[in-house]
């Protein structure tokens, strides 16, 4: 297919595998009836499903919720929830503060760039392991390409506390030993030995965790999208309650201006 013709038999029609709404008699979610057969499903099960197209075990779906419950940090100064809040000081809506919490939460250290470039670093590097490179290999390619290493690292502490619970939570579920999250501590391991002060972060886990649980890099960045959601809600709606502006006030005496002297107005 060639020049526009995709655009032109594109025209006029609208094809989709994912489903439909028919108003008045049913919804159709990946071929199945919303409303009868996945009725029972949990919602983030359900969540999973729309995305990979696969049906989550329940196993599985305790796994994610925990992923996603041991980061709700509700804390203001936390950068996305600094937004959430600052959007609530200034009288915004939920919604709009909400999203542009969110919309932040795809940084680049902490959030979801980060875990997108580390599932697909223990992708990869799984697979080269797998055609017999060693893990040494691996790394010493990957830092003379990149430098850093995604998901090893933590600007404010040598060590995550989110991962010991992750971790009780996979092992009384039988999901701690897949062969990425058994790279990623291999690799964190590695790191420590090699006198770098580089220990897993959370991102660095739950990306092993998805890698495990079959999701891509893309997919597993999908389903990540609402992981820091119940940390904003509270810093949103605390800051409604009070008085507005009053939520992270800067006075003027608190800023460093280097520009123009004060000048006098002169009118007309």
């Amino acid at each position: 297919m060639s020049g526009y013709q995709h655009l032109a038999e594109a025209s006029g029609r609208f094809r989709t595998r994912v489903g439909g709404a028919f108003p008045g008699s049913r919804a159709v979610f990946r071929g199945h009836d919303l409303h009868g057969e996945l009725m029972e499903m949990e919602w983030l099960a359900l969540y999973a499903y729309s995305i990979t197209a696969r049906r989550p075990s329940a196993a599985e779906t305790r796994l994610m919720n925990a992923l996603w419950v041991v980061t709700g940090y509700p804390d203001a100064r936390i950068w996305c929830n600094r937004v959430a809040a600052l959007a609530g000081t200034s009288r915004s809506t939920a919604n709009l503060a909400i999203c542009a919490g969110n919309a932040i939460a795809e940084a680049s250290i902490y959030g979801r760039r980060n875990e997108f470039r580390a599932i697909s670093y223990f992708l990869a590097t799984r697979q080269k392991m797998a055609a017999g490179a060693s893990l040494a290999d691996c790394v010493a390619e990957h830092l003379a390409a990149r430098r850093k290493l995604a998901g090893y690292g933590r600007p404010l502490a040598n060590g995550d506390e989110r991962i010991p619970p992750i971790m009780r939570v996979a092992e009384s579920l039988g999901l701690h030993d897949g062969p990425h999250v058994r790279l990623a501590f291999a690799l964190d391991q590695f790191l420590l030995g090699s006198g770098k002060p580089l220990r897993m972060n959370y991102g660095g886990l739950v990306a092993a965790f998805g890698a495990d649980l079959g999701f891509s890099a893309q997919t597993f960045q999908q389903f990540m999208f609402p992981s820091l959601l119940a940390g904003m809600q509270p810093c949103y709606g605390e800051a409604c309650e009070l008085p507005a502006g009053s939520r992270f006030p800067t006075p003027c005496t608190g800023i460093r201006y280097e520009g123009e002297a004060r000048r006098p107005w002169l009118p007309g």
